[in-house]
C-alpha cells in the first residue's frame, strides 16, 4: 500500500442528498500531497478584546466544550456579580480555546450567534489570517490530531490543572491546504456531518415511537393478572471479585459483562473486559442464549435496564451488579420480559428499589416480586416483536452514525497528517 490513501464516500450513502462525489485519483479536482507544514502562529494571531465588568450591566457568558464540540452558552451574568474586572469578548469566526485542561481539546471557532459573548481570561481568542477559512478551522478544531498536539504542549504538575498558553498553541504545526482545497474538504465534511445529523434525527423519532409503544403496552396490560418474576424465572447475581480466587489452581480467564455493557434495548459489546475466576464459578455463571440481563442500580436510566443475551460471546459471565434472569416456564417469552422491564419496570424499580445517597438499586428480593403480565405467550411475542423491530432499526441507525463519526475523525486526522488525500468534484443531484 502506498503512503497515500484515497477515501471513498460510497459507504456513507443515506437519504440525505449530497453535492460532492468522489472522483478518480489524478483528476483535476485532486487534492494532492505537499501541503506545507505551517506554524499556527503564521496563519492566525492572538487577538484579545477585553470589556470591563460593570455593575447593573448584563453580559452573555460562554464556555468551550471539550473535543472541539463547540462553544456553549452559560447564561447571563451581572457585571457586579463577578470578581473579574474585565472579560474577553468573543467575535464571530475567531478561534477560542480554554487554557485549563487544554489536553481535553477545548478549542472551537466562534459561531456567528455567539458574537459578543464574554468569557474569562482563561479563554484567549485568535483571529484567523487570510490563508485560513473559518469553516476549515472549525473542522480542524474537531480533530484528535490537534488535541494530541495541544496535549503534548500543556504545562503544569497536576493533571487537572495543566494549562496551554496561547504561545504554545501557536507553535503547533499543521499542513495548510490552499483555500480552494479547504473549501472542497469543508464541503465533504459538512456532507458527512449532515448525514450524521439526519441519522440521529431518524433514530430520535424511533426512540419516541418505542416509548409510545411501551406506554401503550403498559396501558393494555394494566388490569391483567400479574405473575411475580421469581415464579417463572431463575434469578442469579453475578461474580463478586474475590482476591482469594486468584490463589486457586483451576483459574480461567473469561469475558465479563459489566453494567456499562448492558443498556436498555441493546448490549454494547464493543469493549468487553475479561476476569480471572475459578472454573466452578465460570461454569455456574456462564450466560445462555435467552437470558435476560438487568442492571442492579444507578440513576433512573440505568436502574433495571437490560436486554436479552443471544450468546454473542462464548463462555461469557456477568458481574455482581448485573442480574441474570433465566426464564424456566415456556409460557413466558424472554424478549417480552425484557421489553416489560425496560418500560413498566423503569418507574416500578425506582419506586420499590432502595435509595442510598441518591443512587437507586434493586436487590434480588425486590426483583423476585417484579410483576409481569400473565398473558398468552403469543400476545407477549407480538408486543415483543413490535417493540423489538423499532429498537433494532433505531440501534442500526445509531450504529451507522457512530461509524460515520469514526470515519469522519479518521478523515480529518488523515488530512492533517497527509496520510489521506480526497478527490472530489462537484455534482448536481436531485432531492
Amino acid at each position: 500500500m502506498s503512503d497515500w490513501q484515497q477515501i471513498s464516500l460510497g459507504d456513507l450513502e443515506t437519504s440525505v442528498p449530497r453535492k460532492v462525489a468522489v472522483s478518480p485519483q489524478g483528476s483535476r479536482a485532486s487534492m494532492s500531497d505537499g501541503y506545507p507544514l505551517r506554524l499556527l502562529g503564521e496563519v492566525m494571531r492572538l487577538d484579545i478584546q477585553r470589556t470591563p465588568m460593570k455593575p447593573a450591566t448584563t453580559y452573555l457568558l460562554a464556555g468551550v466544550l471539550n473535543a472541539g464540540k463547540g462553544v456553549v452558552a452559560k447564561g447571563e451574568l451581572d457585571g457586579g456579580d463577578t470578581e473579574y474586572a474585565a472579560m474577553n469578548v468573543l467575535r464571530a469566526d475567531q478561534v477560542v480555546m480554554r487554557k485549563l485542561t487544554a489536553w481535553e481539546g477545548p478549542i472551537a471557532v466562534v459561531p456567528a450567534e455567539f458574537d459578543g459573548f464574554v468569557a474569562s481570561n482563561e479563554f484567549p481568542t485568535f483571529t484567523l489570517g487570510p490563508e485560513l477559512m473559518p469553516d476549515w478551522m472549525r473542522h480542524v478544531c474537531r480533530s484528535p490530531h490537534l488535541w494530541a498536539e495541544m496535549k503534548n504542549r500543556v504545562s503544569g504538575t497536576v493533571q487537572r490543572r495543566k494549562r496551554l498558553n496561547p504561545e504554545q498553541l501557536l507553535q503547533i504545526q499543521l499542513p495548510i491546504p490552499p483555500r480552494e482545497v479547504q473549501a472542497r474538504i469543508v464541503e465533504v465534511l459538512d456532507s458527512v456531518d449532515a448525514q450524521i445529523v439526519a441519522l440521529e434525527a431518524e433514530a430520535d423519532v424511533l426512540d419516541e415511537l418505542w416509548w409510545a409503544l411501551g406506554r401503550e403496552m403498559v396501558t393494555v396490560f394494566g388490569d391483567v393478572v400479574m405473575a411475580p418474576l421469581a415464579s417463572f424465572c431463575d434469578i442469579s447475581g453475578g461474580l463478586t471479585k474475590n482476591k482469594k480466587d486468584l490463589d486457586q489452581p483451576d483459574l480461567v480467564e473469561v469475558p465479563y459483562l459489566r453494567v456499562a455493557n448492558v443498556h436498555r434495548r441493546h448490549l454494547n459489546l464493543s469493549e468487553v473486559a475479561t476476569i480471572k475466576t475459578t472454573r466452578a464459578k465460570a461454569d455456574k455463571l456462564r450466560l445462555q442464549s435467552g437470558d435476560v440481563l438487568m442492571n442492579e442500580g444507578g440513576d433512573k436510566d440505568k436502574l433495571g435496564r437490560g436486554h436479552v443475551w443471544e450468546d454473542q460471546i462464548p463462555d461469557c459471565i456477568h458481574q455482581n451488579h448485573v442480574f441474570r434472569v433465566r426464564v424456566t416456564d415456556r409460557r413466558f417469552d424472554p424478549h417480552f420480559l425484557s421489553a416489560w422491564g425496560n418500560t413498566f419496570g423503569r418507574e416500578w424499580f425506582e419506586t420499590f428499589g432502595t435509595q442510598t445517597t441518591g443512587i437507586a438499586s434493586i436487590n434480588r428480593a425486590t426483583l423476585s416480586r417484579f410483576p409481569v403480565p400473565d398473558v398468552p405467550v403469543a400476545v407477549q411475542q407480538d408486543w415483543a416483536g413490535r417493540l423489538g423491530a423499532v429498537a433494532e432499526t433505531m440501534e442500526s441507525l445509531r450504529g451507522q452514525a457512530r461509524s460515520l463519526r469514526a470515519t469522519r475523525a479518521s478523515l480529518v486526522s488523515g488530512l492533517l497528517d497527509q496520510s489521506i488525500t480526497i478527490n472530489i468534484e462537484s455534482v448536481e443531484q436531485g432531492v
